[in-house]
């Protein structure tokens, strides 16, 4: 076990700790992926074994789900749960609006449905990933694996006619193979540079024939949780238009830290 986190890890921790006081007894909870989303389930599970909170939690992936279960979360599916009141997952990009760049690990569609299943859903995250426009991280989007090549020629073709600064797509590749998600779909990554509409790119790429889903969340994120290497967060709630800023103590848990491969 490292001794000590590294800035960035400190950020996420943070975000994470200060994320999971939204979580109350009784609660079904969206379980997010991906490394920040990891220190949230940590951090639940630090909750669930130390001071007994009763919750159930629907992950996001099969790595969540995973993960979950070490920790001692009852794990339950979507269709179990019917509906959510709670998600709390990370983000690759994040606007001035709340509008968020998801996918990065390969859980965009199931992260989707999560959250749009959910009464409220938070972001965690550092600072690094707030930008002035979405693009300059890759935009996913999963496609089914029949015919992706066309379906990424028609995306392409279609980029020539939006607001962008790049055009290219490429296939989300695993060592020598395609990348394949829970679903065993594919994902073409969207190299965009600025998304001048991302409302109309969201809807656009939905229409095509082949696209399952798009990395696009807009209009999803109630909250936004930054979280900062010193030990400061941030908490952005869009629908009160409050800004909280807040410093948490970093207490360094033998439990909460023994695992860091997410």
């Amino acid at each position: 076990m490292p001794t000590e986190l590294s800035p960035i890890d400190k950020a996420k921790f943070v975000a994470a700790k200060k994320a999971v006081e939204y979580v109350e007894d009784g609660m079904r909870v969206g379980l997010g992926t991906g490394s920040t989303a990891a220190w949230m389930v940590r951090c639940l599970g630090e909750m669930v074994r130390e001071e007994g909170l009763r919750i159930r939690g629907v992950p996001t992936s099969t790595r969540t789900a995973e993960l979950a279960r070490d920790v001692g979360i009852e794990v339950v599916s979507l269709d179990q749960a019917k509906w959510l009141d709670i998600t709390i997952d990370g983000a690759d990009e994040f606007d001035a609006e709340l509008n968020l760049i998801k996918g990065g690990g390969g859980a965009l569609l199931q992260e989707k449905i999560v959250a749009t299943a959910s009464d409220q859903m938070i972001v965690i995250t550092d600072a690094s990933k707030e930008v002035d426009t979405l693009g300059a991280f890759p935009l996913p989007v999963e496609v089914i694996p029949f015919g992706w090549q066309t379906t990424q020629a028609l995306i392409e073709e279609t980029l020539a006619a939006m607001d962008v600064m790049g055009r290219s797509a490429s296939l989300r590749m695993n060592g020598e193979r395609p990348f394949v998600t829970d679903e065993g779909n594919h994902i073409l990554d969207l190299h965009l540079k600025r998304i001048g509409n991302p409302r109309q790119m969201a809807m656009i790429l939905n229409q095509m024939p082949g696209v399952v889903e798009n990395g696009l969340f807009i209009d999803i994120c109630d909250t936004v949780v930054i979280g900062y290497g010193d030990g400061k967060t941030q908490v952005r709630d869009i629908n009160a238009g409050t800004i909280e800023e807040n410093m948490l103590e970093f207490v360094e848990s033998e439990n909460l830290f023994s695992d860091l491969s997410d």
